[in-house]
């Protein structure tokens, strides 16, 4: 019998990520940047270590000051051979049971970095004009940033056919009235509408690592091969609460996936979700970190809009990382002891 959905066991959990990358290259040069866990809160997520092996001629692990980001970027020089790569990395997270209770305050630089606009999440025009529609009266931040989740979760949809995990760009997603993605789509626009109503929010991009503990197969990873399990949450920061967890794009996942896609906002079991999934969130997913518009060192395509796949480029020309089998590589989990 199916479980409420309501995260809140205090137990830490530690699993192990490990991604392989093996590039055929035919005689040129390669690189690969792998995501690793940077993001840490003692609350519910501590990065542990994290090792490498293969034939690559330089590696080096790059963490940013911030803890925002992290990966390690692998260098091949010209050859035949197949450039290989695996990095394997630990982390410890549990359930967010309440997710109203934490850190109270902010510094200058954490509230900056939780509220400026990236290329894809402008905070001005019509996201500014939609964020405050939506909370046109509200009583104090947190109603606000109620006000924005549910909003998101009322006019959006998932959308089966978007590639990866979506792309994020909000302001097109307004402007043309197709509010439909996936996870770094709708979560996106959730945090897009928050900065712009004045509240520090920040995506939280990761990947699930284990079956959800209440029978949701929508919310948890299948098996231990989770090369397409990445998945993006959210967070918005409320003075005197600290960091809530948000994640409206789940709630309409629930829809689409449960029970053959029979369900309805109307249905139990996506109130269920809906009802936890501001403020709560469960330790079946890992961490890697927060930022936007990462630039890679060494190459000459361009920053990514977040970084949440492997990344790799043969003869300067970039590999499709939604596309592992052709890239290729493959992530694995299991979970360790505590």
């Amino acid at each position: 019998m199916r479980a409420a959905y309501a995260p809140a066991s205090t137990e830490w959990r530690r699993f192990e990520l490990k991604t392989r990358v093996t590039l055929d290259r035919d005689g040129a040069s390669a690189q690969a940047w792998i995501p690793v866990p940077a993001h840490a809160d003692p609350l519910w997520t501590i990065p542990g270590d994290t090792t490498w092996t293969g034939n690559a001629d330089t590696v080096k692990q790059v963490m940013s000051e911030d803890g925002s980001h992290g990966f390690i970027h692998a260098t091949w020089d010209a050859s035949d051979t197949p450039a290989v790569l695996e990095v394997t990395s630990d982390v410890r997270t549990r359930d967010r049971h309440s997710g109203l209770s934490g850190t109270a305050a902010l510094s200058e630089e954490e509230r900056a970095r939780a509220t400026t606009p990236t290329e894809l999440l402008p905070l001005n025009g019509i996201v500014l004009d939609t964020a405050n529609e939506i909370t046109d009266g509200a009583d104090n931040d947190l109603d606000k940033a109620k006000r924005i989740y549910n909003w998101v979760v009322d006019e959006t949809e998932r959308n089966p056919e978007t590639r990866g995990c979506g792309l994020g760009d909000i302001a097109s997603m307004l402007h043309t009235g197709d509010l439909t993605g996936k996870c770094a789509d709708l979560n996106a626009l959730f945090v897009g509408l928050a900065r712009a109503a004045g509240l520090p929010a920040r995506d939280l991009y990761g990947i699930r690592v284990a079956p959800s503990a209440f029978g949701y197969k929508a919310l948890g990873a299948g098996s231990a091969d989770v090369t397409k399990a990445q998945h993006c949450r959210a967070e918005v920061f409320i003075d005197g609460h600290g960091w809530v967890a948000a994640d409206p794009a789940d709630v309409r996942k629930v829809v689409l996936q449960e029970d053959d896609g029979t369900l309805s906002l109307s249905d139990a079991k996506v109130q269920d979700v809906r009802d936890a999934l501001f403020g709560a969130a469960e330790g079946n997913w890992i961490a890697l970190g927060t930022a936007h518009d990462v630039s890679l060192p060494g190459s000459d395509n361009g920053p990514v809009p977040f970084l949440m796949y492997p990344q790799a480029e043969i003869g300067g020309e970039r590999r499709d990382e939604l596309d592992p089998a052709n890239f290729t590589y493959t992530i694995t989990t299991r979970e360790l002891d505590a």
